[in-house]
């Protein structure tokens, strides 16, 4: 006789929210106001869509426009660096099961912009780690990006255990780590430092890893 076995509990409040539909994810962690998937451009009053969907519920074209996107506005950047361009790679850490998307369409359903997330542990620590941020140049300095980074700060304030919302950017891409900084954003301890090698050269990191403590309230508890 074969008993059939209960399946696992999740063993820890990262793992249960990975396990969640995106409709339980979004109600649970977004908490989103009414009308959030609606989001007009301050300078041109054009209309514009948001939706969160994890991998396993975005289409191949959502994932194509991501990653010609990704490549659009920061190829040149990973070309530049100790890490490289490799589409390959790049198009196979995007569909890491436990990443969810935002997704950002016009009116024609076209992906104009987007942000990747995962809470997650990064060296021993729960976080919520933003994997990619990107958005066409027209949607720049209007105040989307700061709105979809503070999606993510709101998804950390609901999880336990987790503090901080991290990300990884590349030092030369300057507008980048000005914009993550007045978000709050400051370089984390475990991001690479400057040292010197054998033979006298100098290792400088070409990219740095930076953190936001998630807000609290005075008496300890998550805001």
């Amino acid at each position: 006789m074969t008993i059939k076995k209960r399946p696992r509990a999740p063993t820890n409040p990262l793992e249960a929210a990975n396990r969640k539909s995106d409709g339980d994810f979004i109600r649970d962690h977004l908490q989103p106001s009414e009308g959030w998937t609606n989001w007009t451009h301050p300078q041109t009053d054009t209309p514009y869509t948001l939706s969160l969907k994890g991998v396993p519920s975005l289409t191949d074209a959502e994932l194509d426009a991501c990653f010609a996107l990704i490549e659009k506005t920061s190829g040149d950047d990973y070309r530049a660096s100790s890490v490289g361009w490799s589409p390959s790679k790049k198009k196979a850490e995007m569909r890491s099961p436990d990443l969810r998307y935002i997704l950002v369409s016009d009116e024609d359903g076209s992906l104009r912009g987007f942000v990747s997330l995962m809470p997650t542990w990064e060296e021993g620590e729960p976080v919520v780690y933003c994997y990619e941020i990107h958005l066409e140049d027209d949607l720049h300095g209007t105040g989307l990006a700061a709105l979809l980074m503070g999606f993510l700060t709101t998804i950390a304030t609901t999880i336990p255990l987790i503090e901080k919302v991290m990300l990884t950017c590349f030092v030369r891409n300057s507008k980048a780590v000005a914009f993550y900084k007045k978000l709050g954003f400051v370089k984390d301890a475990i991001s690479p430092q400057e040292r010197r090698l054998r033979g006298g050269k100098v290792f400088v990191p070409d990219y740095v890893i930076m953190s936001r403590k998630v807000p609290r309230t005075v008496t300890g508890e998550k805001a």
